[in-house]
Order: structure tokens, then sequence, then C-alpha cells
């Protein structure tokens, strides 16, 4: 993590399919992070990730920032911890 995030913690948890992250900005702490999983009908998952923020809104350029950092962590992060 940065200087400037904090470790995120489980706020929701729907087994099979939904996993909520609280804020890993102390700057934005009502920021969530939504993990919505479906399964598929090969032995897959697809996992997609949205970004929550309550008004008023970041500008463009920091949604762009907080982004590409979840970005980073998800899945750049996930990748190199399988080998890939």
């Amino acid at each position: 993590m940065h200087d400037d995030e904090q470790r995120p913690s489980i706020v929701e948890s729907v087994e099979p399919d939904r996993v909520v992250w609280s804020s890993i900005w102390p700057w934005r702490p009502e920021a969530l992070i939504r993990f919505d999983i479906e399964d598929t009908a090969q032995s897959s998952a697809y996992l997609r990730w949205t970004l929550l923020v309550d008004e008023p809104a970041p500008d463009d350029e920091t949604i762009v920032r907080m982004c590409r950092r979840l970005n980073e962590l998800i899945n750049t992060n996930l990748r190199s911890t399988f080998g890939q």
C-alpha cells in the first residue's frame, strides 16, 4: 500500500456472488469497492469490480487515478502472485 492508503476491510459479503471492501483512501472514507462474481457454465467465473463514491464525485482526473490504482492492486498484483 502507498503511504496515503490503508488496507481495506470487508464491509459486506454475499456468498457466492458479492464482496464489498471499505475505502483504501483515508481522504475518501465513504468510497467502496464492490466485487461482483458471476459463475459460468464452464467451471470458471467472471470478476467485475466497481468503485462507488458519494457526492460530490471526484473530478475526472481523480477518478481515473483511483481506478488505475485499484486496477493495479486487483489485477497486476494478483497476476504476479500466480506467476503470470
